[in-house]
């Protein structure tokens, strides 16, 4: 259903980064139909992305991978690099193994095809912006999940590498909740909690929130 009386303070913020005209103004005419999510600007390559979150700092950028000058995967990695908070859901035709994973690997929070339906593209937006969600279709999933847990393998981790406490972290990460929520819950400052998720990351050889969703969960947690 859809919702009025919206205000730019309670809009989702949303970039459009795609080089054909045609795409950018489908997605912008298609999410101006609900009102809790704003297209704030467009890009059509790379730089010009990285250039935009700079100005704007959209909560999320809709990426196409492929892109001249600088492809998806790169200006993934610079946003989040120096805007962290920015979220990238990468929205492209390529359904291929090696971009899923440079994608997500570089800080990606999601991964949709473009044949994707307008309500599950807006959810999938509200799902990552306001529940730190991973959004991928099922067998993108289970792809880079497998990977993850393949490259930690090789460094025999495991859940008895963690303490208690991590483990704590790790259980309330799987449940979407915020680094405020998880310092609330544990009585922990931010600061504190910050430090035993870089912990933690460490330990998995992962370096963003997203993948440590996925790992932890292919693993059984």
């Amino acid at each position: 259903m859809h919702m009025t009386g919206m205000t730019h303070m309670s809009q989702i913020s949303v970039l459009l980064v795609d080089d054909h005209t045609i795409i950018r103004d489908g997605l912008r005419a298609l999410l101006q139909t609900y009102p809790d999510i704003r297209v704030v600007a467009e890009a059509d390559n790379g730089l010009t992305a990285y250039e935009q979150v700079k100005v704007h700092r959209p909560q999320i950028v809709l990426m196409d991978i492929r892109l001249p000058h600088t492809d998806g995967v790169e200006a993934t990695r610079l946003i989040k690099r120096d805007f962290p908070d920015t979220a990238v859901l990468m929205l492209t035709t390529f359904d291929d193994d090696d971009l899923i994973l440079n994608a997500m690997t570089n800080g990606a929070s999601g991964y949709l095809l473009k044949d994707i339906g307008g309500t599950r593209l807006a959810e999938s937006i509200r799902d990552v912006v306001l529940r730190g969600s991973v959004v991928l279709p099922g067998t993108i999933a289970a792809k880079i999940a497998a990977h993850l847990v393949g490259r930690a393998s090789q460094s025999k981790a495991s859940l008895a590498d963690y303490t208690q406490r991590e483990q704590e972290i790790i259980s309330l990460l799987m449940q979407g909740k915020s680094n405020k929520e998880i310092s609330e819950a544990l009585f922990l400052t931010v600061g504190t909690v910050k430090n035993y998720i870089s912990q933690i990351y460490s330990k998995a050889g992962i370096t963003d929130r997203a993948n440590a969703i996925l790992y932890f969960k292919e693993m059984g947690f």
